[in-house]
């Protein structure tokens, strides 16, 4: 397995100009939630590591938890996709102080990915007949300062959870097709990620109590559509619309992300360009949790129930985790006490950081 020579600071600064039109488009609605939302993020004297209480909540739109997961979502440093077709978003809490230890949300996942269809054994019938029991988490971390303390690895543990096992089947488990209107039947059977930077130390051994909570399956290809702007999606998308070509609107010729890449792809080849303006190099590290015991077995086949032995609820994850990560880090790197609630406007843009010092020396005379 190779492993992609790209450092952290170079995929940083490849996804910058996304990052920043990503901003910059959402901020009126920074400016106008961070200031009443900014008490959720916790500082590092809010934390005692013995007494996390974990605790998972779904996110509906138009709430101020779903504008709690878009502010934290924009502190990633690469950019994270909103999520395409079905989609299940969750706040991670620690009760102890009712502060945001973390975001996590899975969706439809991108149709065409080797290194997963090798290992679970699919054809392509076989995987347009059944990637509907499979999603992808979009979005997948932990925030200061309980990142320092390699909440990471907690919060990705919690996509294996009874909980998000439970609420998955609520929500899908009797949806139809978009296209052939038949019953699906979904069940969650499997949940893929990929690291942003290359190979992942937070997703690699991941275990607890014997249980392989994430496996690695090498990496993506490297191709996407990070690098192509919104605005110029938009041109190619109206030029498609005003040749009457049918990708410009419909999905239903493919959820999700494969949707963006066949309009780029169509609109580039009449026009003359070659496909290979989608290949960006950068590899990502791709990793699949299996929830059930007999979950490749389902996907290969067809057949048979979910076995759930060895799923967990979020409660016994989280105990599990505190003492195999969190609390000998904590006595380990102690520094995680100096992060400061207000430094994650920092995070989100250094310009409103900056903005937030004057008002607040203003605000003192």
């Amino acid at each position: 397995m190779s492993v992609p020579s790209a450092s952290k600071e170079a995929i940083r600064v490849l996804h910058s100009p996304q990052r920043k039109e990503i901003i910059e488009a959402q901020s009126a609605f920074i400016g106008r939630k961070l200031p009443k939302l900014e008490h959720f993020f916790a500082s590092g004297k809010d934390v005692n590591p013995e007494r996390i209480l974990v605790r998972l909540e779904r996110v509906d739109s138009a709430t101020w938890q779903g504008d709690l997961f878009r502010l934290a979502s924009l502190t990633w440093s690469v950019p994270v996709s909103s999520g395409f077709g079905r989609r299940l978003r969750f706040l991670v809490w620690d009760d102890f102080n009712g502060k945001l230890i973390g975001i996590l949300a899975i969706g439809d996942p991108v149709f065409n990915l080797s290194v997963r269809d090798q290992f679970i054994g699919w054809t392509g019938d076989d995987r347009a007949s059944r990637l509907v029991n499979i999603m992808d988490a979009y979005v997948l971390g932990a925030l200061p300062p309980y990142n320092m303390l390699l909440g990471g690895k907690l919060v990705a543990c919690l996509i294996r959870s009874l909980e998000v096992y439970q609420e998955f089947t609520k929500q899908y488990g009797n949806t139809k097709g978009i296209i052939s209107q038949e019953s699906k039947n979904a069940r969650l059977l499997a949940v893929t990620t990929s690291s942003s930077m290359g190979r992942s130390s937070v997703y690699n051994r991941l275990k607890l109590n014997g249980v392989e909570y994430l496996s690695s399956l090498g990496y993506s290809g490297g191709w996407g559509h990070f690098h192509v702007p919104d605005d110029l999606f938009n041109e190619l998308r109206d030029y498609l619309r005003a040749s009457g070509h049918a990708y410009a609107d419909l999905h239903s010729f493919g959820q999700g992300p494969n949707w963006r890449i066949r309009v780029i792809r169509a609109a580039l080849s009449t026009l003359g360009f070659k496909g290979d303006i989608l290949k960006h190099g950068i590899q990502r590290e791709v990793f699949i949790s299996l929830l059930a015991e007999n979950a490749c077995k389902i996907l290969q086949n067809g057949k048979g129930r979910p076995k759930l032995a060895n799923l967990e609820k979020v409660e016994d994850i989280a105990h599990a985790a505190l003492g195999r990560w969190i609390l000998p880090r904590a006595t380990r790197r102690p520094e995680f006490r100096d992060w400061k609630s207000e430094n994650i406007s920092g995070l989100i843009c250094p310009k409103l950081m900056a903005l937030q010092k004057v008002l607040r020396i203003e605000k003192s005379r």
